[in-house]
């Protein structure tokens, strides 16, 4: 039996990357705040909803983070794969209008809920036997290059490179392996101003091109499927039009 734990399960794509671990042959735990989300995955996942565990937790707090992993363990017994997905953004506004508190927000659920996660995962992987298993973070093309008005976002996506750095370098006496997937315009709610126009680094405004969720779900399905003796270290998942390459 193969167990994966997928936070922001409840909507884009933590939905469609769990969804497609289900299809894989995967049990897994739908995490995220709101239970009737995770309901609704659970239910989009058919004849399979019944390898679906859902498990309202709230990523930011250590004590509900220690209350899913305990609740892993107690139904699996193990962990193979975390998929830290859950994040958020801040209203694209220049930095020195932000306030402490949409800062600290972006923060706790893009930063601070992926290492309280990353914590609990290796306490479970180095202690399961076999040992080991895998830690994907969900970066961002924002882990390379920002966005107008993207302060908090791009801080933390950057962060979240040196995090996949230090969880490869620590988990490797353990048999944890840590990826990192970097997606850039996949069709979901967060991307929906795209087909309207966003800010460009010019001072313009244009319309995006996206691509489809399943091309994401493929990739972190594929990610997830390696041998532990095999490592995709950072992929990058885009649509092939969008400005990334040239942007500024």
């Amino acid at each position: 039996m193969k167990v994966a734990l997928v936070t922001g399960a409840g909507s884009g794509i933590g939905r469609a990357c769990s969804l497609a671990l289900l299809k894989a042959g995967y049990h897994v735990v739908l995490a995220g705040r709101r239970a009737d989300a995770l309901d609704e995955t659970a239910r989009l996942a058919g004849d399979l909803a019944a390898n679906a565990l859902a498990v309202p937790t709230d990523a930011t707090d250590p004590a509900a983070v220690a209350a899913l992993f305990e609740t892993t363990r107690a139904k699996f017994g193990r962990l193979d794969v975390l998929f830290n997905n859950a994040g958020t953004g801040a209203p694209a506004i220049p930095m020195d209008e932000l306030t402490f508190e949409q800062w600290k927000a972006v923060v706790d659920i893009n930063l601070t809920a992926v290492f309280l996660c990353t914590q609990q995962a290796f306490k479970l992987m180095k202690t399961q036997q076999p040992r080991g298993g895998r830690i994907i973070n969900n970066g961002s093309i924002s882990s390379v290059a920002p966005r107008p008005f993207s302060a908090p976002y791009t801080a933390t996506k950057h962060a979240i490179t040196g995090m996949t750095k230090a969880t490869s370098l620590d988990g490797r006496a353990h048999d944890i392996a840590c990826s990192q997937i970097d997606i850039g315009n996949a069709a979901s709610e967060m991307t929906q101003r795209m087909t309207t126009g966003v800010p460009q680094a010019n001072g313009t405004m244009m319309v995006e091109p996206r691509m489809d969720l399943k091309h994401v779900a493929d990739a972190v399905v594929h990610m997830a499927s390696l041998p532990l003796e095999a490592n995709v270290q950072f992929m990058t998942v885009m649509a092939t039009k969008m400005p990334f390459v040239g942007r500024g």
